[in-house]
């Protein structure tokens, strides 16, 4: 299978997310800077929500960057992914427009948590494709920033009827550490070129 139209058809959906998030943002009646105060919840929320949505998109190209071939469960995960993400934008929306309310931050969590876990399936079955000893899978590695994201979305959503900042501090935390770059799909790419990138050496 070719992974091009996964490829496209991924991005375009990303792109609508973000084009979605951005005109949950409605633009104030006043004149001034106060106008823009009772906004200030709202585009913090659009903030993180788009870091996530960027980090998802990076990944996701690397992550198909490093395979070989797809299948057929291969493009229903990828659906599944795309399904969670897709909710990001109403998740985003009641976040900011209720000031972080308990119960706003709790779904939150549930749709970052649903999104790693649909990404580390993702993963998953790329690997079961291309093989264990692919370079996708030399990689990823045992992968534990994924799994500490899971450890953190988990107890965002716990805390978010007790402690609320720390639910908060919980989803930044993962944004702030799937920020830093990981070069590690980068340098097995570089050691492992592409058939059609050897050729044309």
């Amino acid at each position: 299978m070719q992974k091009g139209r996964l490829e496209a058809f991924s991005d375009g959906v990303l792109a609508i997310i973000l084009t979605i998030m951005v005109l949950e943002i409605k633009v104030p009646h006043g004149d001034d800077f106060t106008a823009l105060k009772p906004l200030l919840p709202i585009c913090l929320s659009y903030v993180l929500s788009f870091i996530y949505v960027g980090i998802y998109w990076n990944n996701h190209h690397h992550l198909l960057s490093s395979a070989r071939q797809i299948s057929g469960g291969v493009l229903w995960a990828n659906l599944h992914l795309l399904f969670w993400l897709s909710l990001t934008p109403f998740a985003t929306g009641w976040m900011g427009e209720n000031h972080f309310a308990p119960a706003t931050l709790a779904v939150y969590g549930v749709v970052l948590l649903g999104s790693g876990i649909a990404y580390f399936m993702l993963q998953n079955c790329l690997i079961a494709v291309n093989g264990p000893a692919s370079p996708l899978a030399h990689a990823l590695g045992h992968d534990w920033k994924g799994k500490v994201s899971l450890v953190l979305y988990g107890a965002g959503i716990g805390s978010s009827f007790v402690l609320p900042w720390l639910a908060g501090a919980a989803y930044v935390a993962v944004a702030l550490m799937w920020l830093v770059p990981d070069p590690r799909i980068e340098r097995v790419l570089q050691d492992h070129p592409k058939p059609e990138a050897q050729n044309q050496l």
